[in-house]
């Protein structure tokens, strides 16, 4: 694996305000997650970058310090399909049927969604007769959504792409993106993109991964390439009132770990759903540098108490394999343990589109997870951990046939 590319930039100042920044926590060299190989390529060297995680001590925006190009991590065959994942699709459903009743939406209302992948929210939308549109650069999933007659852009989407459709179609009652502001390296273009696409009168119904959750719980493989930025309250609040937007709901949901799903409009109107949330951050000490550092060392203790668990488990003779592959989870976890080679012996994962493809980095060959029940190895890591429920019951022949699963986050257990 190469330490450098040039397919990467590095910045050392804020990506929302411009502020020096303080380094937080170094994972060294990591391969980019979501990238997974096929055999021909089990040869070539991995797609690695640096991952220096940095605090903004103006605006308390946590980034990293390298942006890998977006060419590269969402062009082509992308292999993220969010239909895959039915808690995400439940979710998101519910999501978009609120915002439809609580809006009064109708066949004369237009919705866009931003990072739309395979138009598994907009078909909400699109069945309640709404005109709608996603922006997605991916073209994987962006076909499939068309495929299915979700009007979807195959675009990035910057202030340009949005000028152009506007011109075309108008503006937009309901602006909606999920876990996508966490994947910016142009916050500005996006908060001026956002401004223009939006009616006067408009909402943006975004989700956001909430850092607060992140640093709490110790979730470190949430911090990946493609997770560029890391947004408290605090540090919402600040980029939005720089567009002339204003957050005026904040509701915690358990998506990715923890995200806050945010209600945002033109004329500040904020309920104590976000003056509370502001209120606990700065009582919390989210605002200092220090709080990061106590991330950073917490984060370092659990990786060499997993560590050392799975070295024991080898040296008993144990076999251990993954279950939940190559995504942002488990690249980051995975590479920052630096296993030897063979100690994870294979992985499993849902996604069909993955199966007999490879992991980056330590190249685990991908398995649906039946596999678990026809070889039966003694343990699996579980790096999809944030989906344990679902996991466990979804694998209960081969939990009762004796298999047992290793959680490795918030702290390290087996089940």
């Amino acid at each position: 694996m190469t330490a450098e590319n040039p397919l990467a930039r590095r910045h050392e100042t804020c990506l929302s305000c411009g502020s020096p920044l303080e380094l937080v926590l170094s994972f060294g060299p990591t391969p980019v997650a979501d990238l997974v190989l096929t055999e021909d390529q089990l040869t070539e060297d991995d797609l690695v970058f640096p991952m220096d995680l940095a605090f903004c001590p103006d605006c308390t925006l946590l980034q990293l310090m390298t942006i890998v190009s977006p060419e590269i991590l969402y062009r082509g065959e992308y292999p993220y399909y969010t239909s895959q994942i039915p808690a995400l699709v439940k979710h998101y459903s519910e999501s978009a049927e609120r915002v439809i009743e609580e809006q009064g939406l109708n066949e004369n209302s237009r919705v866009v969604e931003i990072a739309s992948n395979d138009g598994y929210m907009l078909r909400v939308f699109r069945d309640h007769g709404i005109e709608v549109c996603g922006i997605d650069p991916a073209t994987g999933p962006a076909e499939i959504a068309n495929a299915d007659s979700i009007h979807t852009l195959c675009e990035f989407f910057t202030l340009d792409v949005v000028r152009k459709y506007v011109a075309e179609h108008g503006r937009a009652d309901v602006v909606t993106s999920n876990n996508l502001m966490n994947l910016l390296s142009d916050l500005d273009d996006f908060g001026r993109a956002v401004d223009y696409l939006l009616k006067e009168d408009g909402i943006c119904v975004f989700e956001v991964p909430y850092s607060v959750t992140l640093v709490d719980e110790c979730s470190f493989d949430m911090i990946f390439h493609q997770n560029i930025c890391y947004f408290s309250m605090l540090a919402l609040d600040a980029f939005f009132r720089r567009h002339g937007l204003y957050v005026n709901e904040a509701k915690r949901v358990p998506t990715f770990g923890g995200s806050l799903r945010l209600v945002i409009g033109r004329n500040e109107q904020a309920d104590t759903s976000v003056t509370e949330l502001l209120a606990e951050e700065r009582a919390k000490g989210f605002g200092e540098l220090d709080y990061y550092r106590r991330f950073a060392e917490k984060t370092e203790s659990i990786r060499k108490e997993l560590r050392a668990c799975i070295e024991a488990l080898i040296a008993e003779g144990k076999r251990i394999v993954a279950y939940g592959a190559a995504g942002g989870m488990a690249t980051t976890l995975l590479s920052y343990l630096d296993l030897a080679q063979g100690q994870l012996e294979y992985a499993v994962d849902g996604n069909e589109h993955k199966h007999g493809l490879y992991t980056p980095g330590l190249r685990l060959k991908i398995h649906p997870p039946s596999k678990l029940l026809e070889d039966r190895p003694d343990y699996a890591l579980l790096l999809a951990w944030n989906y344990r429920k679902e996991v466990l019951e979804q694998n209960d022949a081969y939990r009762q046939g004796g298999g047992k699963f290793i959680i490795p986050l918030p702290k390290p257990e087996i089940v």
